[in-house]
């Protein structure tokens, strides 16, 4: 063996590769004549140029280019014997070429890391339930019927303001200075109470009140705030409260529902269901697999490859820029998003490499492979998931290589958390 192993962290490697007898003659001599077919020196026709000017013109530069396929292959083939599951690009450094004799050089790689993972048979996690409630699907049929339901002023004296409702009050905001500021005031302002549009505290401090009630709500403007001069500032509100309303939603009719798309009342609630509870099913299982992984990465720390962090972060990047930017977010702000954001940006990329680093040991232990056979089962729930036509989803799925190979990656997840919480205590 022409080199050793060093270990420099948990997760990079140095290799130091010494070789007494290299002759590279034959080599240089071979891409000679490959040079030699192809130049186009002065006063000779294109391949005719003797050998001996080729080689005085681009000895030094063939033999360079012959030295470094001699370094890489042999640090491939080094790979490859020592089994090594290489991460990025290595670095190579000190060579020390002697014409004729000698090669040494070092290449220095990061690796995937080799961790033993600590007992958890013993964790203990608590499934939420997967049922659909009656009020759940009370709510998705409400979300149907918002662009046909009236707002209207609530008749009833005694009716208290709460969520969902919608308040038409006055207000004037005041600052610990005793100013008013024309920007913190309004008349007849309407307001859906719970949608969140207002500082955080304001709308639970108008909740209970009845028509024509007056109150003071103090709330503290957040820490962040777009006015700097309003960032933590604790502010007064005075609040008359002139009228309540709600919407009124219309009767769910066999009209309506094919309005919707659907046959009738009945088909709306047995297809909304099934979906419904295939989401929710979904739903539990991404926030159990969540729990799970962060108690698996909380009880084992290890090092983690840069280069991989550096790529996923770009990937948490891409996704969010994608996000970011239906939220109507410009380059600039994109830019300025992400360097304020930078540490939980990278965090979040660290739990992602750590996450697949703890699956695909798991996967490994388990012998868990995903195969043609599940990506053909995964499609057909999709299918009937979704209502697309089969050809479209199988098309896409399996006419580009990224895209299909990023879902076998998660159908193999899927696999390893089957096998995985089977010897863990999931109540």
């Amino acid at each position: 063996m022409s080199y050793t192993i060093q270990d420099v962290n948990g997760c990079t490697k140095k290799l130091l590769f010494n070789f007494d007898q290299v002759d590279l003659s034959g080599q240089i001599k071979q891409a000679l004549v490959a040079k030699q077919q192809n130049s186009n020196l002065k006063g000779f026709r294109k391949g005719k140029a003797p050998l001996e000017m080729v080689q005085k013109m681009y000895g030094p530069q063939v033999e360079n280019d012959a030295l470094y396929r001699f370094i890489s292959e042999q640090y491939y083939e080094a790979m490859k014997k020592e089994n090594i599951r290489v991460v990025g690009y290595p670095q190579f450094g000190n060579t020390k070429y002697e014409s004729g004799k000698s090669v040494a050089f070092e290449a220095t790689v990061e690796v995937i890391p080799d961790f033993e993972l600590k007992d958890y048979s013993k964790f203990t996690f608590k499934k939420d339930s997967e049922v659909v409630s009656e009020e759940d699907f009370e709510t998705l049929k409400k979300n149907y019927l918002v662009s046909k339901a009236e707002v209207a002023e609530v008749k009833d004296p005694a009716h208290t303001l709460a969520k969902t409702d919608f308040a038409v009050f006055n207000f004037e905001g005041e600052k610990a200075d005793g100013t008013k500021p024309d920007n913190m005031k309004a008349q007849e302002y309407m307001l859906e109470i719970g949608s969140g549009q207002f500082i955080p505290g304001f709308e639970d401090g108008m909740i209970g009140l009845k028509k024509g009630d007056k109150k003071d709500i103090k709330v503290i403007f957040p820490a962040d705030y777009h006015e700097e001069d309003l960032k933590n500032a604790p502010v007064t509100f005075h609040v008359e409260l002139l009228e309540i309303k709600n919407k009124n939603f219309p009767e769910f009719t066999d009209e309506l529902a094919k309005e919707f798309g659907f046959e009738s009342v009945a088909d709306f609630a047995a297809k909304n269901k099934e979906r419904m509870a295939t989401q929710k099913k979904r739903e539990v299982q991404a926030k159990l697999q969540q729990e799970i992984l962060e108690k698996l990465i909380g009880e084992n720390q290890f090092e983690v490859p840069k280069a991989l962090v550096d790529d996923q972060k770009e990937s948490v990047k891409q996704e969010l820029t994608r996000t970011l930017k239906q939220q109507s977010f410009n380059e600039q702000m994109i830019q300025l998003y992400f360097e304020r954001w930078d540490d939980d940006v990278t965090s979040k990329a660290l739990f992602q490499v750590r996450s697949g680093l703890i699956l695909d040991k798991l996967a490994r232990k388990y012998n868990v492979e995903a195969t043609e056979a599940d990506l053909d089962v995964k499609i057909e729930e999709m299918i009937s998931q979704s209502g697309m036509k089969k050809d479209e989803i199988t098309k896409f799925y399996k006419s580009n290589e990224n895209i299909k190979r990023n879902l076998m990656y998660a159908i193999r997840e899927e696999k390893t958390f089957a096998s995985l919480m089977k010897d863990m205590k999931v109540s």
